[in-house]
């Protein structure tokens, strides 16, 4: 059964219960995002890394808040004023436009998170990413 809320955040979806470590892709060309819950203030995303990294001069400025945990494997974050490396169960709180990377994921087995963007329209893909040598 399902109630407005459901409705609301995932129109058209009959997948409203799930396992996060089901169907977690092995090998993959590029990081695998998947959007489990998308809402009027909230955004929910799966995201499988195996050995990704955010390409040279890349930084994401995101215009809302990011909580990021890390369920399995590994990752390295860079923020412009430190480096933080993430285990399982590690999370980080990102506040708005908090410049950082993706400097390592795991190589051995795949990384998997769980991202949480709320604030300044999270339900919509708002962030952007600043390369130091763009040409124009």
């Amino acid at each position: 059964m399902t109630n407005d809320f459901d409705k609301e955040c995932n129109p058209g979806s009959s997948r409203l219960t799930a396992n996060l470590f089901a169907e977690v892709p092995v090998a993959l060309p590029e990081e695998w995002i998947e959007t489990l819950l998308d809402g009027p203030n909230v955004r929910i995303e799966r995201i499988v890394s195996t050995g990704h990294t955010s390409p040279s001069g890349f930084w994401y400025d995101q215009t809302e808040s990011e909580w990021v945990v890390v369920l399995r494997g590994e990752a390295t974050l860079e923020f412009e004023d430190e480096t933080r490396i993430l285990k399982p169960g590690d999370y980080v709180f990102i506040p708005p436009h908090r410049k950082h990377r993706v400097q390592s994921t795991s190589t051995a087995e795949p990384t998997v998170w769980l991202a949480v963007f709320f604030g300044n329209k999270a339900s919509t893909a708002t962030s952007t990413a600043i390369a130091s040598n763009v040409n124009v």
